[in-house]
């Protein structure tokens, strides 16, 4: 993470040369045998990782094994939340970033992810196939996997000289299987298309946060003693008629923070199928998004997979105050997982329908106002059949004041809450408050407001 901000931040540095418009290369290699290939030598190798990390208890595959689960049901498993809910996700983006680093479009790289899940599944692991994995490496996976790999392009893309060396760094670390191809066969095909586009709003963030909780002492006699790095992006926000989104996730948003206690914040969202549009001063798109989330503090933990219909859209109130704004409504598979439990773990699988909203304010180059509320209705489809329901609020406020250049500080709130609704105990309520001071480092595009080209 560290490293990779370094190299965002270089890209912001630098933002300027880079082109919405490149012309489409091409060159370039473009295989659909070598992903196959290299999600086998994968998943063989993270099953040797597996037999001499964890033992072999699970990963003595044999035939016997593969012909049970060929056979077999498929489950919901128990794994550990971050196994499940992060590293799952990860190896789908992996499967992601082999296919679309061997030159194939996001839809053939999206079947060989849920390919490659099935294929560890049924003959990675000796466990029962899980629906709750391969929903996570599958489709997850795509919905992770493709972000990183238009960051991992677009820090390599430059219009003069070569990328250097942090960039390069910095582009495998952020897809790996992406550093690894462009070493070994070069650039896949198609890949000076017009990923790097000079509007996306990147922020590099440095900072300590404190959390109270009810009940716990107020706010001004908080300690900010839990160090936090957080990364986003907003890559290819509407405003530019020069810029169309045709493909899968030519509009994204990507954020993470990492603090003391590890990974505590990881989520995507994009548009997979849509169109723009154009009002008075309101340019926007819309359609069928793509969502991961990832939310992980101390208390209680969820993650989801979905999809949503909704618009993201700017409007351009005047020359110094522009507001952005994204409102989507879906469905996924959520689960839910709390820590505190005196009488065992409280995992809770289920179809969720979600919405999301999300407001940005921005002021010139001097200062941006964002709120963003998600919100999950934990169903008891699709889990373990026990009647639990859980309602997920998760509200967000930052505001962040340039201070010299593309320097600025900002300070972040944020609100999250669980309401568990039991058929046979009485029902249970968490909450949490998190309050942060960051130096932020800005993109070139200062806090994202995208200026029209006509």
């Amino acid at each position: 993470m560290a490293v990779l901000a370094c190299a965002l931040s270089a890209a912001c540095a630098t933002g300027g040369a880079m082109r919405a418009d490149a012309p489409q290369d091409a060159g370039g290699h473009k295989s659909y045998l070598l992903p196959a290939v290299e999600i086998l030598a994968m998943d063989a190798g993270v099953n040797l990782g597996g037999r001499l990390a964890l033992g072999p208890a699970n990963y003595e595959v044999t035939l016997a094994s593969i012909r049970r689960n060929l056979r077999g049901p498929w489950v919901v498993d128990e794994d550990q939340f971050e196994i499940n809910q992060f590293l799952h996700p990860y190896q789908g983006a992996m499967y992601h970033g082999i296919g679309r680093s061997n030159g194939l479009g996001y839809w053939p790289s999206m079947a060989y992810t849920s390919a490659g899940s099935a294929f560890w599944e049924i003959a990675g692991e000796t466990t029962p196939p899980s629906i709750n994995d391969q929903v996570a490496s599958g489709i997850a996976g795509s919905f992770l996997g493709e972000p990183l790999f238009r960051i991992s392009r677009l820090l390599l893309d430059r219009s003069d000289a070569g990328p250097g060396i942090w960039r390069t760094l910095g582009s495998a670390l952020a897809s790996p299987p992406a550093g690894i191809n462009r070493a070994l066969v070069g650039d896949p095909a198609g890949s000076l298309a017009p990923d790097a586009v000079p509007f996306s709003d990147i922020r590099v963030q440095f900072g300590a946060t404190a959390t109270t909780r009810a009940g716990s002492p107020s706010l001004s006699s908080l300690a900010l003693d839990q160090p936090s790095l957080a990364l986003s992006m907003d890559y290819g926000y509407p405003g530019r008629a020069s810029y169309r989104h045709e493909r899968p996730f030519d509009y994204f948003r990507i954020e993470s923070s990492v603090s003391g206690s590890g990974l505590e914040h990881l989520s995507t969202r994009g548009l997979i199928a849509g169109a723009d549009y154009r009002a008075g001063r309101v340019d926007g798109i819309w359609g069928l998004y793509g969502i991961y989330d990832y939310f992980a503090p101390d208390d209680f933990r969820f993650s989801s997979t979905a999809f949503s219909l909704g618009t993201t859209l700017q409007a351009r109130i005047a020359d110094s105050l522009v507001v952005q704004s994204s409102g989507l409504v879906g469905a996924g598979y959520v689960v839910v997982y709390s820590l505190d439990q005196t009488d065992g773990r409280d995992d809770h699988y289920g179809v969720a329908p979600q919405a999301l909203g999300n407001l940005r304010v921005i002021a010139g180059r001097r200062a941006a106002l964002d709120l963003t509320a998600r919100e999950y209705f934990v169903s008891n489809v699709g889990g373990f059949d026990t009647g639990q329901r859980d309602l997920i609020f998760v509200g967000d406020a930052s505001l962040a004041v340039r201070v010299h250049g593309r320097h600025a500080l900002g300070l972040t709130y944020q609100l999250a809450s669980r309401r568990s609704d039991f058929p046979m105990v009485p029902d249970q309520t968490r909450d949490r408050s998190t309050v942060g001071v960051f130096y932020t480092f800005l993109g070139s595009g200062g806090f994202g407001a995208v200026r029209r080209d006509d």
